[in-house]
């Protein structure tokens, strides 16, 4: 069932389509949580280090992949608010070539040059092939995470935020199971636990696939939805290229505070990790706000309802700063029952490194929701080469910080992801009044011209 997000109070109509994205979100984050904690506590210390040095690159990756889907469903969400139904079809087949491209390009770069991005890292050599083994299988399994990601962006965008979720729980459920299955009964190590997981994301991206061909009206597709657009394709790739280049350059800056945190040893790589991995399931919500800003923006653009898309960006922005209070308050109180999740016993006195470095971030937790609830709400509205800008500055603030790394030590790292938020957010903030002023005054003049041309009162 499509959902319109043009009429209705936002604050609701966000909690009701945003509360089933922050669950899928959560199941999402799960693969990796369940991967990483299992490795820790199975494979011990050092295995769990080789999964955390690959995850900026991963994210660097990954990332850049779900960056291009969702930049791919926006014409779909603005088609969806305006009404052109023939056109979302033809949006939604363009999208789906340009996906059957990238997943083919992607793998085929990051398994050519994968182990000298790892080098380049300074991945500590106890540490490098298992980390190799881990990071080449998930490359493997590329074209499922664009799979899942375009096909769940487009229901999204159609107002389907649950079945998206549906599917990522029965992934999760068999990630679980496969994990168990194959470390602990075939002893398949690192390796296992990244089969597991692109096995089961294959498996989340055939379910949406499956809702996206049978499941809506709007989307049966006839011969002339098929036919090659290079108007169509160009529009995509303005709008998916600068989100997947906007994730990846925030990504290069993650791997190169990796690559500092490299030097420091594998005490503190697998300290970081393990805050790391909990940060990255507490923020879940905050990337729920901008998917959902996302939608939202993109429906209420194509409506030109640019007061409702205010007053949801205001909505939105009270609900980030009243989690990240709550999320404040749940790491001081139990921060290191948290991090202990990822650490074996004999890493059990690392715990009070990997708290410090939690802490540090959530205390900038309403940064990060600002700069996801700005950066999507300005993508939603059609504007992703400008959004991409705030990846430069977030790059920027990453790079610094990790310089001072050699000098500064572990202090100077957990202070790298915080500075990075605040940078992007004196870009954004600003960016985002602009695009809504601009487009306001630039529906002025249309408005007053169909006022001018009603006919006169009989």
């Amino acid at each position: 069932m499509t959902q319109d997000l043009t009429h209705g109070r936002p604050m609701s109509l966000l909690l009701r389509f945003g509360v089933p994205i922050l669950f899928g979100l959560l199941f999402q984050q799960l693969y990796n949580v369940v991967d990483t904690a299992i490795v820790g506590k199975f494979l011990g210390g050092a295995a769990l280090a080789a999964v955390g040095s690959t995850g900026s690159i991963n994210f660097l990756v990954v990332g850049g992949c779900i960056g291009l889907c969702s930049g791919f469903a926006i014409p779909v969400a603005h088609c969806f608010g305006s009404g052109e139904e023939s056109e979302l079809r033809k949006y939604v087949t363009s999208g789906l070539w340009c996906c059957l491209f990238f997943s083919l390009v992607i793998t085929a770069a990051t398994l050519i040059f994968g182990r000298d991005i790892l080098i380049l890292m300074r991945t500590p050599a106890d540490i490098y092939e298992n980390a190799w083994i881990y990071i080449a299988t998930i490359f493997v399994g590329i074209p499922g995470y664009i799979l899942y990601n375009m096909t769940a962006g487009i229901l999204r965008s159609l107002g389907d935020s649950r079945t998206p979720v549906i599917w990522l729980v029965i992934a999760s459920v068999s990630n679980i199971v496969l994990d168990l299955v194959f470390i602990l009964n075939f002893s398949l190590g690192v390796f296992g636990a990244a089969f597991a997981t692109i096995l089961s994301q294959f498996l989340a991206g055939f379910g949406c696939l499956a809702r996206v061909c049978r499941g809506f009206p709007v989307l049966r597709m006839e011969k002339e939805d098929w036919v090659w657009s290079w108007a169509r394709i160009g529009r995509l790739m303005m709008l998916g290229l600068p989100m997947g280049l906007q994730y990846s350059i925030t990504a290069i800056g993650s791997v190169m505070l990796q690559s500092a945190v490299n030097v420091l040893g594998t005490t503190y790589v697998t300290a970081t990790t393990a805050a790391s991995k909990v940060s990255l399931f507490l923020a879940c919500p905050f990337d729920a706000m901008g998917s959902t800003m996302v939608t939202y923006c993109g429906q209420n653009a194509g409506a030109r309802e640019w007061d409702r898309l205010r007053q949801g960006v205001r909505s939105c922005t009270l609900l980030g700063l009243i989690y990240a209070l709550i999320a404040l308050g749940g790491v001081y109180a139990g921060g290191r029952q948290l991090v202990m999740l990822f650490l074996d016993e004999a890493s059990a006195p690392l715990a009070p490194l990997a708290q410090h470095f939690l802490m540090i971030l959530v205390i900038f937790y309403f940064p990060l929701a600002l700069v996801n609830i700005y950066r999507f709400s300005i993508q939603g509205m059609g504007h992703s080469p400008l959004a991409t800008f705030a990846g430069v500055m977030e790059l920027a603030g990453r790079a610094m910080v990790a310089r001072l790394v050699g000098s500064l030590g572990y202090a100077a790292a957990c202070f790298a992801s915080p500075a990075a938020w605040v940078l992007a957010d004196l870009f954004l903030v600003p960016a985002y009044f602009f695009c809504v002023r601009r487009a306001q005054r630039a529906d002025k003049p249309q408005a007053e011209s169909t006022q001018h041309n009603l006919p006169a009162a009989a």
